[in-house]
């Protein structure tokens, strides 16, 4: 009885994602941008702290745009270690356009901010004396498609919105990759869907921090980078707060501009899963609990039933299974991995459950949110 009232739970909790949540399961690049190009002054903002291994690739790719306007870079140098600035400056020098990248060396952080928004907030200063129609704040691991800016652009004039931004693509080269980051993608886009987020009568709010294009009025309205400067997730923060003051926003996925940020290891991924994953939960320990509780039987049950039970609940547990895969192999097909791989998705959540965990626990031991030897989330 006890097993049915699981696998019952479990096939209402997938035809749910399927059916009643904004079909975000349904990745697929966007179509490409209506209209004309548009010659609109854009200015780059990267925050860069120790990015040597893939900056000049960064600048590069966004200092060869096809994108008819001014186009001008602001690396903001967040006391890097490694000749991150020199590179980027190399990498401009070396295409002739030294003119167009300028390097800002962050001065300390301040109380209240965390790291990258510090920084960001640091290139925004500069950036706004170059009356940009828009800013594109992008990592500095990013290898943008050639025609990206431009797409941006055009998408943004067409749809009006203030802030749009993608998903990049996600390494996938080492095998911990190819096995556990289509669902990181496929359980962000679950947890923010970009339809809802699209949608202005929804509350919803989502952006990739990796790639935004923002509109400088837009930031203005919030108060700028200052309104979210303690946010550990703050591409969804910077997102929210636009689409409260009425702003129109938009995410997409990408599969042409790239993350060229390589995660070598499993633990390297838990590490960047653990960063902000009790962020997400607000840090209450009851919705931790609640959390892996219902990641327990969504994910884990279907497996388990279908192997260990028999009647209804077997019937019940292969349902919820199939609709699992269902649900993900659009992900999976994305990234350009096997079907099989879509029935792989319990073991992954697993895996994803117990880094959720160990966010918490570096949240209790004073040592949350980890990045580039900073830790920001501390009780």
């Amino acid at each position: 009885m006890i097993a049915t009232l699981i696998g019952a739970a479990s096939i209402l909790a997938w035809l749910y994602l399927l059916l009643a949540r904004g079909l975000f399961w349904r990745v697929a690049e966007a179509p490409p941008a209506a209209g004309p190009m548009i010659a609109a002054r854009v200015t780059v903002v990267i925050p860069a702290r120790n990015e040597a291994d893939g900056i000049a690739t960064t600048v590069i790719s966004l200092l060869t745009q096809d994108h008819p306007g001014p186009l001008r870079i602001v690396l903001v140098d967040d006391h890097s270690t490694d000749g991150t600035a020199d590179i980027a400056c190399a990498a401009a020098d070396a295409l002739g356009a030294a003119d167009r990248l300028e390097v800002v060396a962050a001065r300390d952080l301040p109380a209240g901010w965390t790291g990258k928004l510090w920084a960001m907030s640091e290139g925004l200063d500069r950036a706004r004396a170059t009356s940009a129609d828009f800013f594109l704040l992008t990592d500095a691991d990013i290898t943008h498609a050639p025609d990206n800016v431009s797409t941006l652009v055009r998408r943004a004039q067409a749809g009006d919105l203030d802030l749009t931004s993608l998903m990049v693509r996600l390494s996938t080269e080492t095998l911990p990759e190819k096995a556990l980051i289509p669902a990181f993608v496929f359980f962000f886009f679950m947890l923010y869907p970009p339809a809802w987020a699209a949608n202005p009568r929804s509350k919803m709010a989502a952006a990739a921090g990796g790639c935004m294009l923002v509109r400088p009025s837009a930031l203005e309205r919030i108060g700028g980078i200052a309104a979210i400067r303690g946010a550990l997730i703050d591409d969804c923060s910077l997102a929210a707060a636009i689409k409260r003051a009425g702003g129109r926003i938009r995410l997409d996925p990408s599969t042409t501009t790239r993350s060229s940020r390589v995660y070598g290891s499993a633990g390297e991924i838990w590490s960047m899963i653990a960063r902000t994953a009790f962020t997400q939960l607000h840090y209450s320990t009851l919705l931790l609990v609640g959390t892996v509780l219902g990641l327990a039987v969504t994910y884990l049950a279907p497996p388990l039933l279908t192997l260990f039970a028999s009647g209804p609940a077997w019937w019940l547990g292969l349902g919820a299974w199939l609709a699992m895969a269902a649900c993900f192999l659009p992900t999976v097909r994305l990234y350009g991995r096997h079907p099989a791989w879509a029935l792989a998705l319990p073991a992954i959540a697993a895996f994803y459950s117990a880094a959720t965990i160990g966010s918490a626990v570096n949240y209790w031991r004073g040592k949350g949110g980890q990045w580039k030897g900073r830790s920001q989330a501390i009780r």
